[in-house]
């Protein structure tokens, strides 16, 4: 394994056991491009090559059954996995953040959205934070103006105020954690960069060390990127390192991705066969650079 590849699987070992969140990346970036249903074989063989026990996938494969992320079928002796509801429901939710965001033209305007004490207030504390809502006090949510609101939200007070003067803007900064993303981002561009050159070397890559990277560096990067609300430039710091970031995954991501799937082409399977090749959907990833 490379050597910039290896220090981030190191690192990797040194944090509290993040298999299951491996696995769910493996499906949303890997296996729902190719029809979304894998055998455990092929995802032992990978978390072997990062040297994670069978055992503990085969744990955390089951917790995530269990806790409705993943769904399990059975064809003789071999088990089969493919998203349940509540993981394809969050993957889709996430895939246009990750791959191909489009933060909102600033208009001077933005959603304010009172959520009232109810039974169903986490859930919609949950939905807005992964709309892209922010959150300057208890029950206040906002977002700039055009953002959709989540489901889970519909019956919160809804207003569109302006945020062209000091009061506004300064409900907007201090409604996320702006400062913490940004120190996220240069964290994993620190961690990413050495991968950078590697990354074009194909005569250097392996398939399983391309797929490795692929996977990690999605890990990594929609851990950060999932805590970005998208604001419009406008309202971001000159110096914002989201750019950056999301330049370089996708530099990396464009780098790795045909030896990756070269991997998944000889090792992975599904209960009828190899599994499909992947849809034009996976190619536009990054695209828009």
């Amino acid at each position: 394994m490379p050597q910039p590849l290896a220090r981030i699987v190191e690192q990797l070992k040194r944090e509290t056991s993040r298999t299951g969140s491996i696995a769910i990346t493996v499906f949303g970036d890997a296996i729902v491009p190719r029809g979304g249903s894998v055998w455990l074989g092929t995802l032992l063989e990978f978390f072997a090559a990062i040297d994670i026990d069978s055992g503990v996938v085969r744990t955390a494969m089951s917790r995530l059954a269990a806790d409705g992320w993943l769904e399990r079928d059975k064809v003789g002796r071999n088990s089969f996995y493919r998203l349940a509801g509540k993981g394809r429901q969050t993957f889709d939710a996430a895939t246009r953040h990750i791959y191909d965001p489009q933060a909102p033209e600033w208009t001077g305007r933005f959603e304010l959205l009172l959520i009232a004490n109810s039974g169903d207030r986490d859930a919609a504390r949950e939905a807005l934070k992964n709309a892209g809502f922010g959150s300057p006090l208890p029950g206040v949510w906002v977002a700039p103006s055009g953002v959709p609101i989540p489901r889970e939200a519909a019956s919160a007070i809804r207003l569109e105020v302006s945020a062209e003067d000091d009061s506004g803007r300064r409900l907007l900064s201090e409604s996320w954690p702006l400062d913490r993303t940004a120190d996220a981002y240069l964290k994993f561009m620190k961690t990413f960069e050495p991968l950078r050159g590697w990354a074009g070397r194909r005569e250097r890559m392996s398939d399983i060390d391309a797929f490795t990277a692929r996977i990690l560096l999605i890990h990594h990067y929609r851990r950060v990127v999932l805590r970005d609300p998208l604001l419009p430039t406008d309202l971001l710091p000159a110096d914002w390192p989201g750019r950056a970031a999301r330049q370089l995954c996708g530099e990396i991501y464009r780098g790795v991705l045909p030896a990756s799937e070269q991997w998944l082409d000889r090792h992975g399977s599904n209960p009828s066969g190899p599994l499909p090749a992947a849809g034009a959907e996976l190619a536009r990833r990054f695209a828009a650079m």
